[in-house]
């Protein structure tokens, strides 16, 4: 039983992320969830206790602490903020519809910003300092960090859907390292970072 149990309760946790990225979280109803995953109604507030904690579940099961964590411990800010760019990418591309209800919830400052603050604060407050760090020791060159923080995230974290622009483009879709190796070449240039070796 308690096989099944989780079973379903990872089911329902799928259709909800499912939806609230496709619908957001207000337009999404229980009852939808339930229907997604094919389970009763009643087991999102007996597993959960409601719509809410299902949001809050999700962030804990899907969001990849474990991968992001390994950075907090670097010290060489060039090597942190290209750690950041990959994780940050690679997690953009394998769960899309995690990145999604974070975006939404963010774009519309929504209750559960908060809850969304808590597991990002900790990622960008980093990349904050490994900005400043950088700065500091000539390897970056900008003039505020706060906006050079905003011009960072705007490009790993906020990348704009693909597919509203696929009307224009030719190329085929860049596979998940093609794309870490553009974005990572494309911060450093906007960061003034000039490779020794080149």
């Amino acid at each position: 039983m308690a096989g099944q149990e989780l079973d379903m309760k990872m089911k329902i946790l799928l259709a909800a992320k499912k939806l609230f990225a496709k619908n957001g979280y207000d337009a999404t109803s229980v009852r939808q969830i339930c229907e997604e995953a094919g389970a009763n109604v009643a087991l999102v507030s007996y597993y959960f206790g409601g719509k809410e904690s299902v949001f809050r579940e999700i962030f804990k099961q899907f969001f990849p602490n474990e991968r992001v964590n390994t950075f907090f411990d670097i010290e060489d800010p060039l090597v942190g903020v290209q750690t950041v760019i990959e994780e940050v990418v690679w997690m953009r591309n394998a769960d899309p519809q995690l990145i999604t209800m974070m975006q939404m919830e963010i774009i519309t400052i929504t209750s559960r910003v908060e809850q969304i603050r808590e597991v990002v604060y900790p990622i960008w407050k980093k990349l904050k300092d490994f900005l400043e760090k950088g700065r500091q020791d000539g390897i970056f060159h900008f003039d505020s960090t706060e906006s050079t923080l905003m011009f960072v995230l705007g490009s790993i974290f906020f990348y704009k859907q693909r597919e509203f622009f696929e009307l224009m483009f030719t190329e085929e879709k860049l596979d998940t390292q093609t794309l870490i190796h553009q974005t990572t070449a494309y911060v450093l240039n906007g960061l003034g970072y000039q490779n020794k070796g080149e």
